[in-house]
């Protein structure tokens, strides 16, 4: 807890304690659980920690989710909001493996929370307490589906709002980069709730067993989802690698125009699924340099025409590098025309304004940007206020000008951390470009003829 930043710990403190008055409240007005349910709360209970204690892990560190919350809210409809609180409150016993006792917590407080509200809407809505008669059951429809509209987004927004605070994990990189579409299969999995509530009209506790099965399986796809993206995210990772050992200079390069992109994209308005190809697409926006020799990418003085060439066709060498990753999608643009320039005179293909793809132009400003404002071996990094005057200057020319003013809006909202400064590199790296060739400000020297 004291490892926490001061934000976290307020909140955390907030939604715990106010579990805690909501608890006490109803145990005070004495309408906790009725004797005749506490069979039906063990068995729920049972099935939510069975669940919970076996979650799947996100790509954000030592946070996880879980289908738990489908014994919830088959409370709501078997019990009422007290029982689906006491119900979520099972999470504090949780028998996860070093899970810390602020975690316990917390997870028991928010799906208490998450529980009243839940149960508050159901029963608000009309919808009936206790085993549903087979004849009623289209009654309940509605009223449950309500319910899980407002269990599902709160116990969402109570979590993602912890990890914000806790870790500074900006909005793209907390967990699920497809909010909507994990969303909307988070409300499916809320129907196994309704199945258990349903069940137990004919099989009573035994519809607790055989919802695990189901349970188990959808657990079992949310694993093997976020083990997809991190097969994703190590592949990307490998590759950018690869690129940067060839210059000692560009340790991180990729990551940070990955990160620039994403604001850029962000503040025009890109959807969850195309962050994810932006941010794709700035890892790899160089990985064609692989294919250009390290004496032409660390030459020191005017290049040949030759070797020239062999820079401008870095883009199409990147494409043809990742043309078999299939989960690249709209990256593929960004990484072939991130060198185009607005005007037309850019490489390979000299396309100009609207012919350049908008992955494209979003990447040529992100990449500038970190080039201009990075260490070099010929010189110090540029201040941000003077990169951003270079990027203004060149903007209708280099860059496209929405994208400019995007960014630096952009920077309004979340000022540049730049690279710490990068120590003279070891002796086996000496050798290292004295020329970038994306810094607008550092053209390249050609020299014509034999």
């Amino acid at each position: 807890m004291r490892d926490l930043p001061w934000p976290a710990r307020v909140y955390l403190v907030a939604v715990i304690g106010a579990a805690a008055a909501l608890i006490g409240r109803s145990a005070i007005n004495g309408v906790l659980v009725a004797p005749e349910h506490l069979g039906v709360l063990l068995v729920l209970a049972l099935l939510f920690l069975v669940c919970e204690s076996m979650p799947t892990l996100l790509n954000v560190e030592q946070f996880a989710v879980s289908v738990s919350f489908s014994a919830a809210l088959a409370a709501v409809v078997l019990i009422g909001p007290e029982g689906s609180a006491l119900v979520g409150l099972t999470a504090v016993v949780s028998v996860r493996p070093g899970l810390p006792l602020v975690k316990r917590l917390f997870n028991g407080a928010q799906f208490a929370i998450c529980g009243y509200a839940a149960g508050w809407v159901y029963q608000g809505l009309g919808g009936r307490l206790g085993v549903p008669e087979v004849n009623a059951f289209d009654d309940l429809i509605g009223p449950y589906a309500a319910a899980t509209a407002v269990f599902v987004p709160l116990n969402i927004v109570l979590t993602l709002t912890v990890i914000r605070l806790a870790t500074r994990v900006r909005a793209v990189e907390v967990p699920m980069r497809g909010m909507v579409q994990f969303l909307l299969s988070y409300l499916g999995y809320g129907t196994f709730g309704l199945l258990v509530a349903g069940l137990w009209a004919t099989v009573q506790s035994i519809s607790a067993v055989l919802v695990l099965l189901p349970l188990f399986v959808a657990r079992w796809a949310f694993g093997q989802y976020h083990a997809q993206q991190r097969s994703y995210d190590a592949t990307i990772a490998a590759l950018c690698q690869a690129v940067e050992t060839k210059d000692y200079y560009t340790r991180g390069h990729c990551t940070r125009v990955s990160h620039a992109s994403t604001m850029i994209a962000q503040e025009i308005g890109m959807g969850q699924e195309r962050l994810r190809a932006i941010r794709y697409a700035g890892m790899l926006h160089d990985v064609g340099k692989l294919g250009v020799p390290t004496k032409v990418l660390q030459k020191d003085g005017p290049l040949t025409e030759e070797e020239f060439a062999a820079i401008q066709l870095h883009p199409m060498r990147g494409l043809e590098i990742v043309r078999g990753i299939g989960f690249l999608d709209e990256a593929y643009a960004g990484i072939m025309h991130h060198h185009e320039r607005h005007d037309g005179t850019g490489y390979p293909m000299g396309l100009a304004g609207d012919e350049i793809p908008e992955f494209a132009k979003v990447i040529a400003v992100a990449d500038a940007f970190d080039s201009m404002t990075s260490d070099r071996s010929y010189r110090g990094a540029r201040p941000v206020a003077e990169a951003l005057d270079e990027l203004r200057k060149s903007a209708g020319t280099h860059f496209d000008p929405v994208m400019v003013d995007a960014f630096i809006r952009a920077l309004e909202h979340e000022p540049w951390q730049p690279p710490r400064r990068v120590d003279p590199p070891p002796p086996e790296a000496a050798e290292t470009p004295i020329k970038d060739h994306d810094d607008p400000t550092m053209p390249i020297e050609v020299v014509t003829g034999p």
